[in-house]
């Protein structure tokens, strides 16, 4: 299944060394889900904090068990929408 999903990070103020250790592991994170094939893109919301990213994955519990191990999920505000492709989309697809 496909995912469209909007994270606002609400990280506070932290003390910059454990900030920069933070941001380090999302990175990481990130790139573990990419390999995986789960997070097939991601976008940043200019002048915001917001990025929105598609997601794949097997259904909305795994997507659940991915995000919430995202080391900044304690202060992500996230929404999440499933995806179904278009009539047009499948009328594009070769057969």
């Amino acid at each position: 299944m496909e995912f469209l999903v909007r994270q606002e990070n609400r990280m506070p103020p932290l003390p910059a060394e454990e900030a920069s250790r933070i941001k380090a592991a999302e990175r990481e994170y990130a790139q573990q889900l990419r390999d995986r094939g789960i997070l097939r893109r991601l976008w940043r919301v200019p002048g915001t904090r917001t990025a929105i990213g598609w997601y794949e994955a097997d259904d909305a519990t795994v997507l659940h068990e991915v995000l919430s191990g995202l080391p900044t999920f304690q202060w992500q505000t996230i929404t999440v929408e499933a995806l179904a492709t278009h009539p047009q989309e499948q009328m594009l697809r070769p057969e």
